[in-house]
């Protein structure tokens, strides 16, 4: 019998290979993470993070420049709170000149027209590096989410665009939106971490703001890595609490999520490709076992073939550089 159909013939040179692609990469997939720290002149590179920077306000300026000047538009800011300032209600959090309150304004001044969002979660501002309030050695929900929705109400007064909720407790997102919407900041999104899994994979974003878990761990409100069915019922409630996108972390390890999420919501769906990942990509290439540049746009075009239409990504401005 005579072969009629041969695959084949469309991938036999980049440019059929190119015209019948079915996924490409830009720069507007990307909301680039950005660490601030408090000082002048600060520039320094997180140790289990090769090649990403803490910066202080005053080169956060350059930074959000040179960003912008790549055709990326999007940033997600997190800072690093000096131990001094740090206790168990989060006080800091709520600081209407404090260092979240302040980046997004340099921010603001100086790319008007950048997206800014913002990490709403209290392990940065708590003395036991927990995403909540600790009462008896456990970290209390509804007492946290009053604070949470007072934080986010804070970054919307300095001008985020966007809050990003990354706790994990039960009714954040409506406590948020209800305050937000009572304050007359309507136009203030919300995107929800709402599939954020107890992961093994945090460990050098932790160094690199100095929150890890003063005791114990988060799974008491983090989700099992085993659930799948538990993912689609948390992401569905945050939409009804309010939420404008969703998303899934970790990423690479989670993609079944993405996909589930993508099939049953109408919402964008956002992943996040966390410093773990970003980490051991970055040894292997420097030991010389993998392709650095070919693995990470394998990584990327995953979460884009998975159905994510936002990717938080340490890589973004590298993938930006070699996609040109």
């Amino acid at each position: 019998m005579q072969q009629l159909r041969r695959n084949r013939r469309l991938r036999t040179n980049d440019a059929i290979r190119s015209l019948v692609r079915e996924h490409i990469i830009t720069p507007n997939d990307f909301l680039v993470p950005l660490f601030v720290v408090e000082g002048d002149n600060i520039k320094e590179e997180i140790a289990s993070m090769p090649g990403y920077y803490r910066y202080s306000l005053d080169l956060l300026v350059q930074e959000v420049k040179d960003i912008w000047s790549m055709g990326l538009k999007s940033v997600l800011l997190f800072v690093k709170v000096p131990d001094s300032l740090k206790d168990n209600n989060g006080t800091e959090a709520l600081n209407a000149d404090g260092l979240m309150q302040r980046a997004i304004k340099t921010v603001k001044n100086t790319v008007p027209e950048m997206l800014v969002m913002t990490d709403v979660a209290l392990d940065p501002y708590s003395s036991y590096g927990h995403d909540g309030i600790v009462e008896d050695g456990y970290i209390i929900n509804d007492e946290t989410c009053e604070v949470l929705a007072k934080m986010a109400l804070s970054h919307a007064i300095a001008g985020a665009d966007f809050v990003a909720p990354s706790d994990m407790m039960d009714g954040r997102i409506l406590a948020i939106r209800e305050l937000l919407e009572q304050e007359n900041y309507k136009n203030t999104g919300i995107m929800s971490y709402s599939a954020k899994y107890a992961s093994a994979f945090y460990g050098p974003f932790r160094d690199a703001l100095d929150s890890a878990p003063g005791f114990g761990d988060k799974k008491t409100y983090q989700m099992d890595f085993a659930n799948r069915e538990e993912a689609i019922k948390e992401t569905l409630m945050d939409i009804e609490e309010g939420a404008d996108i969703v998303m899934v972390k970790p990423g690479l390890s989670y993609l079944d999520l993405v996909r589930d999420i993508r099939d049953v919501v109408d919402v964008p769906v956002a992943v996040y490709q966390v410093s773990g990942e970003y980490a051991m990509l970055k040894a292997a290439a420097a030991q010389g076992w993998l392709d650095h540049d070919a693995v990470m746009l394998e990584q990327i075009m995953a979460f884009k073939r998975a159905g994510a239409h936002i990717i938080a990504s340490y890589f973004a401005k590298d993938v930006i550089k070699l996609i040109g």
